[in-house]
């Protein structure tokens, strides 16, 4: 093996915001002096203390038209009270809206979005309905998720800008079923420029591609284990460690239980994507 290193210089793959170029050599700022004392704990946290904790949106469709091919969804209801109990004690104005259509989803949300939040800390919907991969259905139609998404957005809605951005979604991504595997057991004044997606969670039900399992009578694991978790541990824990213990209460502690061949001991894991640029704490 040879010791001579490779020949060459290193470079970044994009230009840096403070290069500046002179005659044809790019200058590199030196950059600050820093101290290195300890940041203050708040910057990595999002600002709780608004005159109000936000509105909480919640979109239960249950009944579609015929044209759809999509069933009732019997125990979305349950989902629907879990969730308004659940948020309300968290501080959040719900609001919920039964079988809408793909309009009403469309001009209810842009008529969110358009509102001034400048006194909310955060925003939350909760999206209850059939899918698919991508799209969630109105009683009549269906809807890329993204359209829904894109109305919150740093440049559509200025007043939500830095703020928490949550979207939980119950609903099929896909007809694929996971059977599970065995386990071994456990024993200040300055402005700034950020990008117009950031500060958004969206948590799914269920990975791309695969059902998402609802008990008619009880409601849907997801949603049942998400209001067990924000009600056990929303005033102490950060957001995504109650998304991780609602992702390991939805894998162990459900199985599928049906009539249809082949749709019996089935398992579920949620998919939690985020783009939040600080940790959330829904306390004051």
């Amino acid at each position: 093996m040879s010791d001579r290193k490779p020949v060459g210089e290193d470079t970044v793959d994009a230009r840096q915001v403070n290069a500046q170029k002179t005659d044809g050599v790019v200058q590199v700022d030196a950059g600050v002096d820093h101290v290195d004392a300890k940041p203050r704990s708040d910057v990595f946290q999002y600002n709780m203390n608004y005159r109000s904790v936000g509105q909480c949106v919640v979109i239960n469709n249950k009944n579609f038209h015929r044209k759809t091919g999509m069933g009732v969804r019997n125990g979305t209801d349950q989902d629907a009270k879990n969730v308004m109990e659940t948020f309300s004690k968290l501080g959040f104005k719900v609001k919920i809206s039964n079988d809408q259509t793909v309009s009403q989803m469309k001009d209810l949300l842009m008529k969110v979005s358009k509102e001034d939040h400048s006194q909310s800390a955060m925003f939350v919907c909760v999206l209850l309905s059939h899918g698919d991969d991508g799209k969630i259905f109105g009683t009549d139609d269906c809807i890329e998720l993204k359209r829904l998404f894109e109305l919150f957005r740093g440049d559509r809605c200025t007043s939500l800008v830095g703020k928490p951005k949550l979207f939980f979604i119950q609903a099929c991504r896909g007809s694929d079923l996971d059977s599970g595997i065995e386990a071994d057991g456990e024993s200040d004044g300055e402005t700034t420029r950020i990008p117009v997606e950031a500060d958004f969670l969206y948590a799914y039900s269920t990975a791309p591609g695969y059902y998402s399992w609802r008990n008619v009578a009880h409601g849907s694991w997801f949603i049942t284990s998400l209001c067990e978790m924000l009600s056990k541990y929303g005033k102490q824990l950060e957001i995504m460690q109650i998304m991780t213990r609602t992702n390991h209460k939805v894998a162990l502690d459900f199985e599928s239980s049906s009539n249809l061949p082949g749709f019996g001991g089935m398992k579920q894991i949620p998919c939690i994507v985020s783009m939040l640029t600080k940790e959330l704490y829904f306390h004051k």
